[in-house]
């Protein structure tokens, strides 16, 4: 499955968590199964999310691409899949 298709049937499903801080809670919160990053992220969001002990996939896109999958009018640098609660 492409990073597109895990991220549509998210969505579909309503497991996706949007934005940087966000992402973040649910990382610290051991909630999150994967987290991607837009290619064009900056450093210091990919270096602390890459520190995590969780599945990271790089977004091969920009982050506008990115929103444009998940069907936002705004970039989306960063974005959490929800895990089985």
């Amino acid at each position: 499955m492409s990073i597109e298709e895990m991220i549509k049937k998210a969505i579909r499903e309503n497991k996706i968590v949007f934005g940087f801080r966000r992402t973040l809670k649910y990382i610290r919160n051991n909630k999150a199964e994967a987290v991607i990053i837009a290619k064009n992220a900056p450093e210091h969001i990919k270096k602390v999310i890459m520190n995590s002990n969780v599945n990271v996939l790089i977004f091969e896109g920009s982050s506008k691409d990115l929103g444009t999958i998940c069907g936002r009018p705004h970039p989306i640098t960063t974005l959490a899949v929800k895990g089985e609660q």
